[in-house]
């Protein structure tokens, strides 16, 4: 079984099984997509920084967490992260030495951390200064998470940055595969509570089932349903130490975005950092 963090591609079939619609969609501006970023920033690293350098061990059971999306030796993504940065530099690096271990993790999805006490030093150097490595997790990042939650926004016909921030956010932290915890399940599980048609006032309205239902009501009962996987995780690997559960200041978060109405995203939008205090995020593009 995959863990959490893995990814699909929401291909039209897969769409089609979600019981999700193709109707029009409206893509992030450039500015909107860089909130989003730092929002989830907030949750990650507790700041909107770009944490390029960012690694440490969780104890979550995926190995070292590092960079600006949290890509983990035993998941497969800081592997990702390492092809990518080889594809535009032409070699490892000072990850050289330990290439085949984590090359060897990433394949079994392991959770150690034996054989790499260079790991993080190495990150957090190159995440300081090497512009190809801040490149390469640029584009994992979207690759993995940013395009993949585009995608299930527009199967969904989401038009509010809002939604697509949320799907985002979930993207990166419980993953885009076939597991129960991922972004998928959790559209999935959303979908099947509409049976009929949901008014509201959002001025977004979405085909679910067939049925015609309000952007912020389908979102509204999404973040309920993350915040029930966040304490109650189905798979064995995400549920360690019970981490998830300490973390439903996310799904708290963009709950606050929808009670203040910031459906769609200008220059700014208000949050809650980590311990449910108000802050404002702002576009730097």
């Amino acid at each position: 079984m995959l863990l959490a963090k893995a990814i699909t591609v929401f291909s039209p079939m897969l769409i089609a099984a979600l019981g999700l619609s193709s109707l029009t969609h409206a893509a992030m501006s450039e500015c909107a997509k860089d909130i989003a970023i730092k929002i989830t920033g907030i949750y990650e690293n507790g700041d909107t920084k770009v944490h390029y350098d960012y690694c440490e061990n969780l104890h979550d059971g995926r190995g070292f967490t590092s960079g600006i999306a949290g890509f983990c030796t035993g998941t497969g993504d800081a592997w990702d992260v390492l092809q990518e940065y080889k594809q535009l530099t032409g070699s490892y690096g000072d990850f050289s030495s330990m290439s085949d271990t984590l090359r060897k993790y990433a394949s079994n999805e392991s959770s150690s951390t034996r054989g790499l006490g260079n790991y993080c030093k190495v990150w957090k150097s190159l995440g300081r200064s090497d512009k190809n490595f801040q490149r390469a997790q640029d584009n994992i990042r979207d690759h993995l998470y940013y395009d993949p939650a585009e995608q299930a926004s527009s199967g969904l016909g989401a038009r509010l940055d809002v939604t697509q921030g949320q799907l985002f956010d979930t993207a990166i932290q419980h993953g885009t595969g076939d597991d129960a915890d991922g972004l998928k399940a959790l559209i999935k599980d959303t979908n099947k509570s509409f049976r009929s048609d949901q008014a509201g006032n959002s001025g977004s309205t979405l085909d679910i089932n067939g049925h015609k239902v309000d952007e912020i009501v389908w979102l509204k009962k999404f973040i309920e349903v993350r915040t029930d996987d966040l304490k109650h995780p189905k798979e064995e690997e995400n549920q360690g130490g019970n981490y998830w559960a300490s973390t439903t200041y996310r799904t708290k978060s963009y709950s606050y975005i929808v009670d203040q109405g910031e459906y769609a995203w200008k220059n700014s939008v208000k949050v809650l950092d980590n311990d449910g205090r108000p802050t404002t995020v702002s576009c730097s593009k």
